[in-house]
């Protein structure tokens, strides 16, 4: 049971730490994204 327990916590901590990557991956993906806007709207005026 102790073993079942320390496994299910284990996994849990490695399913928080996922999704905070995964959201700071999209964070990091959206500013490029709007430097690139940034660049093409200086670009075009």
């Amino acid at each position: 049971m102790t073993r079942l327990i320390a496994l299910l916590l284990i996994a849990g901590t490695a399913v928080l730490a996922g999704c905070n990557t995964v959201a700071g991956a999209g964070q990091d993906i959206s500013s490029g994204g709007h430097a690139i806007t940034n660049t093409a709207d200086k670009v075009a005026q």
